[in-house]
């Protein structure tokens, strides 16, 4: 992995930080966090492009992690899989589902 200039590092945690932020905003997308960084789409890309995920990959990991904390939760064990999914930004529970069982490999 090739070591990122200085601005640019501080640019990538600026954007992970934003991608925290915001793991419950269902608009979070890569153009989104583009456009509020004031950057095209490709240096964002560019930016990610010696990363483990990509941009895209990393928030649904993140939100997929969220969502299982909180499922493994006992405070909220009696909300709605869909409540918990819509709360880390997922749309909907099917796309939950779906990208729950993508990642768990099945």
């Amino acid at each position: 992995m090739r070591r990122l200039p200085r601005r640019a590092q501080e640019t990538l945690q600026r954007i992970y930080r934003f991608i925290e932020t915001n793991l419950g905003d269902p608009s979070l997308t890569p153009q989104m966090i583009a456009d509020r960084h004031n950057m095209s789409l490709r240096s964002l890309y560019a930016l990610f492009a010696d990363q483990p995920l990509t941009i895209a990959a990393h928030i649904r990991r993140s939100r997929l992690e969220r969502a299982h904390t909180d499922l493994a939760s006992r405070e909220l064990s009696g909300q709605p899989v869909r409540a918990i999914a819509a709360r880390w930004g997922f749309s909907s529970a099917t796309r939950f589902s779906r990208a729950f069982r993508e990642a768990d490999g099945g």
